[in-house]
């Protein structure tokens, strides 16, 4: 059978199977670190399909490699499965309403993420073994996404020094080849310890941490004027000490976000913004501790896989829908805000002008067209622990259509969507298009060798250097 035929039969015939898996996780949202039900899930399952699974890699529990195969290329698919804090919903309603208030939910769909990329290792194997074809699959379960920056851990660790292709994908509002670069980050908490006296009666003795949290915040807003344009900041105050008023806070902390285009430049960024903590500190005669959480690298493109992945994605097409799924998709649109429709018009129309073709005048309430492939840069002022995967071996992602057009990532209209029958038409999309991409790969080796040279020169001789340092570990959020 042809590369086309096999996918096809492949992941069509185990379809109910993943549905049934991305439902069942998406019905157990699980945070950062803790998603031993989604991880077991996938793990358990491609296990029974015949690949060898290593559960606990780098010192994770939730973290999980399958392989099959042990010569020739190594191509791996990236999974996520980790959920978001206080994004609890019901699902298929067109209005927000929490399944448990405060409860997390699947805001960013890595309950289809995980299941996609294992099905697509799946097609990939099979085809593999059809075609007598010298190569190894592997299928690497990457917890802690969502502000842990998991694949980082993995890759300090040496989890993906052996891949010679990484393959992935991300639900979205329409289908496409990825084009765009990320920001390296740092995530670093800042704890700030004083004094409590009465605030009435003793307020000399007072040392305030809270004064420290915002004074510190106020430096860093100053800072903002002074660093470069693709810089950004971000931060939540985690502790305010307490809720009385007539105490002085004798705790605070707070949590920062710091990216930019490369590491060295977030880590920069960072710096100056330790220094605005030490001050803060000494203004308020407070002690100061800081907390490293984790970090990220930007993400590396290559255009020899895009092209790849763009020859497939054309053979495969777009994505049809029901009346069913458009009416239900256009009652999630109208929840939505016309700047939130306007940024996603945004956001693909750039790609239609980089690729230089004149953009459709709408998009429609699901957009199952793909958008063009273009080589021209592109940044997304997001971050990605893909990035850190990117920096070893050369990568290629893609995005297929889950949810109305419009829909912002880590809403409740998001998570609503995510158990309906065309946010699985998109998995199940995305599944083919990454397994074809393997396939042609595995055809094609000099392919393989193409995208390495490339990935060299982007290089440039820069050795990869893990931006957590040794000795942190991967932070739970509870």
């Amino acid at each position: 059978m042809s590369l086309y035929d096999t996918i096809q039969q492949s992941i069509e015939g185990k379809e109910r199977d993943y549905v049934r898996i991305s439902r069942d996780i998406w019905d157990h949202p699980e945070l950062r670190f803790e998603e031993n039900i989604s991880s077991a899930k996938l793990a358990d399952y491609i296990e029974q399909q015949g690949f060898e699974v290593e559960r606990g890699i780098a010192d994770i529990e939730t973290a999980f490699s399958a392989s099959f195969g042990s010569s020739g290329p190594t191509i791996a698919f990236l999974g996520e499965f980790d959920a978001l804090s206080n994004l609890s919903q019901k699902a298929e309603s067109p209005r927000q309403e929490a399944i448990e208030e405060g409860g997390s939910g699947h805001g960013c769909g890595h309950h289809m993420l995980g299941t996609s990329a294992m099905a697509a290792a799946i097609a990939a194997r099979d085809y593999l073994v059809e075609n007598n074809l010298e190569g190894t699959i592997q299928f690497f379960g990457c917890p802690g996404e969502e502000g842990g920056s998991g694949k980082t851990f993995m890759a300090r660790e040496g989890v993906f020094d052996d891949i010679d292709v990484a393959i992935c994908w991300h639900p979205w509002v329409h289908t496409q080849v990825w084009t765009s670069e990320t920001l390296a980050n740092y995530q670093v908490s800042f704890k700030f310890k004083g004094v409590s006296t009465h605030a009435a009666s003793s307020p000399h003795l007072g040392r305030s941490a809270l004064d420290a949290v915002e004074l510190m915040n106020v430096g860093a807003n100053y800072l903002r004027e002074h660093v470069e344009d693709s810089a950004r900041l971000h931060y939540a105050v985690t502790n305010t000490g307490g809720v009385s008023p007539n105490v002085v806070q004798a705790e605070a902390e707070v949590l920062y976000l710091m990216r930019d285009l490369t590491v060295e430049k977030a880590g920069a960024v960072y710096e100056r913004v330790k220094k605005i903590a030490e001050g803060a500190a000494l203004m308020t005669e407070t002690e100061l501790s800081i907390h490293f959480e984790k970090a990220c690298s930007n993400y590396l493109r290559n255009n020899v896989l895009e092209e790849v992945m763009e020859t497939q994605l054309k053979e495969i097409g777009g994505i049809s829908y029901s009346a069913d799924e458009l009416e239900f998709a256009e009652q999630i649109q109208e929840t939505l805000t016309e700047d939130e429709i306007n940024h996603s018009s945004a956001q693909i129309t750039g790609s239609y002008h980089r690729a230089g073709q004149e953009a459709p005048d709408s998009y429609g309430i699901l957009c199952g067209d793909p958008a063009p492939y273009s080589k021209a840069v592109d940044l997304l002022p997001g971050s990605s622990d893909v990035g850190d995967v990117s920096q070893l071996a050369p990568t290629v992602q893609c995005l297929a259509t889950c949810y109305a057009f419009g829909t912002q990532m880590h809403t409740w209209q998001t998570v609503t969507q995510g158990k309906t029958t065309y946010a699985a038409k998109g998995m199940i999309h995305a599944a083919k298009i990454m397994a074809q991409t393997a396939g042609a790969l595995l055809d094609s080796p000099e392919k393989i060798t193409a995208a390495k040279e490339e990935f060299d020169r982007r290089k440039n001789g820069r050795p990869y250097e893990c931006p957590i340092p040794k000795g942190v570990t991967p932070s739970k959020l509870n």
